[in-house]
């Protein structure tokens, strides 16, 4: 059995509707979010590589280095604030974390 370009595009959506999921149902925790962010951006990432494989061009996977480096800023700059919120306010809770308002 060979693998097509729909069963890619199946495991990315899957991936996608997982990370979704995981976002609405967890409003409390902000590690979870962040874990399913990050699962959203590499489901778009195995549907660019998907598309660069079967159409033959590079231009998909080169942009997921671009996506991937800006995914590892975010999730760098991401926990560095959680740090800095755990430090001062002891807790991750989202509904708690109101410091960061204007």
């Amino acid at each position: 059995m060979t693998l097509s370009l729909g069963h890619f595009l199946s495991l990315g959506a899957i991936l996608f509707a997982l990370s979704v999921v995981g976002i609405f149902l967890n409003r409390k925790n902000l590690i979870v979010l962040m874990m399913a962010i990050e699962l959203m951006l590499l489901a778009v990432n195995t549907n660019f590589v998907a598309f660069s494989y079967y159409l033959g061009d590079l231009n998909g996977q080169i942009f997921v280095f671009f996506v991937l480096t800006v995914a590892a800023a975010e999730a760098a700059i991401g926990l560095a604030i959680l740090v800095l919120l755990f430090r001062n306010k002891a807790n991750i809770n989202v509904d708690e974390l109101d410091s960061l308002k204007g």
